[in-house]
């Protein structure tokens, strides 16, 4: 079962600009429309899979939280915003339980407090798709292959204003290896081969601590781009994929209610920067054409800033290609964590809704997260999804390094 929906998703990566390549200018009749939904689809999908369990138990928000070793991922602007001098996380995630059992996604992070304004950090993901063996039309077995991406990230993250804004930059490179050589030299496709890019992120954080009848809150912003990278290609340099570069705004609200007790509400808002599928139709000669919309062979910059007006349908399209994450958080005595969330998708984009749940504890230099995804269709893929996150936090040796 696997195997089939592996090569068909794999076709319609490589499939997607072969037809912008050969789209006609200039129509005559048209006899026909592609009415199916418009989801759009990007190489390296995996850049965008939540890795941490603290995140994933609040329906994936984490552009505007607080600062933590995972923040290289969400927003590498909170990261000269953390207590700690030095620090890792650790996140293990079973991915698709329900249709394999050996697919995984694995993601390490660190990060470095140079001076009390400047930190520096890195991430490695890694994303093993199982075992495969794989088959040409005629049944006959062509090998077997372990399918496997991986990403490697270097962050600087600075403050701009005191203890209030910040920004930081990562720059990364990516490499995803979904056939090996079993394609490569045979009738099947002799132009397989591994996709390589590279990207940064870019993320901006602001946070202000304001008294409010005599309680201390903490009210944060946070805008970020990432994934803003070349093109991938799994077979020749005509059929290029773009990666899912994305732009998040978030919001996030804490509330300390006394010296134990502490709550945070947290929003936000993503928008994938990439072309959005046309809709097609065919012309007299039954060559298959853009009815609405625009091409989406188009440039990286023009891919990116062209995704905010490219939708066939107008600005209500654009609304429905906005996904929406909502998380709270509560907090007893900085140790014990209980977390809960909601991620919902338009119909017409990808149909994913389903609420998270999530369980944290603290204890000196030691930090473990769960996280539990609740799909709200019966036997989704992504029933059951669990997340794992250990984390390490030391104090340095100079005070003058903590905020």
């Amino acid at each position: 079962m696997f195997r089939t929906l592996f090569v068909f998703l794999l076709s319609l990566i490589c499939a997607g600009s072969a037809i912008a390549q050969s789209t006609p200018q200039s129509p005559t009749i048209i006899t026909g429309r592609d009415s199916l939904p418009r989801v759009i689809t990007t190489a390296v999908p995996f850049l965008q899979i939540t890795p941490d369990a603290r995140a994933g138990g609040m329906g994936d928000v984490g552009a505007a939280t607080s600062p933590d070793g995972n923040s290289v991922y969400w927003n590498p602007g909170k990261l000269a915003f953390l207590e700690k001098e030095v620090g890792f996380s650790l996140s293990y995630t079973p991915w698709l339980g329900q249709i394999i059992d050996d697919m995984s996604i694995n993601y390490l992070s660190g990060y470095y407090k140079i001076t009390r304004e400047q930190a520096v950090a890195f991430e490695m993901r890694y994303f093993d798709l199982g075992n495969i063996t794989f088959t040409n039309a005629a049944g006959n077995t062509e090998g077997d292959f372990n399918p496997r991406e991986f990403a490697f990230g270097a962050t600087y993250s600075r403050m701009l204003v005191e203890n209030t804004l910040g920004i930081g930059l990562t720059g990364r490179y990516i490499h995803s290896n979904l056939t090996g050589n079993v394609f490569g030299g045979n009738s099947i496709n002799n132009d397989a081969r591994a996709g390589n890019s590279v990207s940064a992120d870019v993320g901006v954080f602001y946070n202000k601590d304001i008294v409010m009848s005599g309680t201390s809150t903490n009210l944060a912003f946070a805008a970020v781009i990432s994934n803003i990278g070349a093109k991938v290609t799994y077979s020749s340099n005509e059929n290029r994929e773009f990666i899912p570069t994305n732009f998040r705004l978030g919001s996030a609200f804490t509330t300390d209610f006394d010296p134990y007790n502490s709550l945070t509400f947290a929003i936000d808002l993503n928008k994938l920067m990439v072309p959005t599928p046309p809709i097609y139709g065919t012309d007299e000669n039954g060559d298959r054409v853009i009815v609405a919309g625009k091409d989406p062979d188009r440039s990286l910059l023009n891919g990116m800033f062209g995704s905010f007006g490219d939708a066939p349908d107008g600005f209500s399209e654009e609304i429905a290609e906005v996904m929406v994450s909502a998380g709270a958080e509560y907090w007893y005595n900085d140790t014990f964590s209980l977390r809960g969330g909601y991620f919902h998708e338009a119909a017409s984009k990808g149909d994913r809704k389903f609420m998270t749940l999530g369980l944290g504890f603290r204890y000196q230099v030691f930090g473990i997260d769960f996280a539990y995804l609740v799909p709200f269709e019966k036997q989704h893929p992504l029933a059951e999804t669990l997340r794992f996150s250990l984390l390490f936090n030391w104090e340095g040796q100079d005070d003058t390094i903590r905020n």
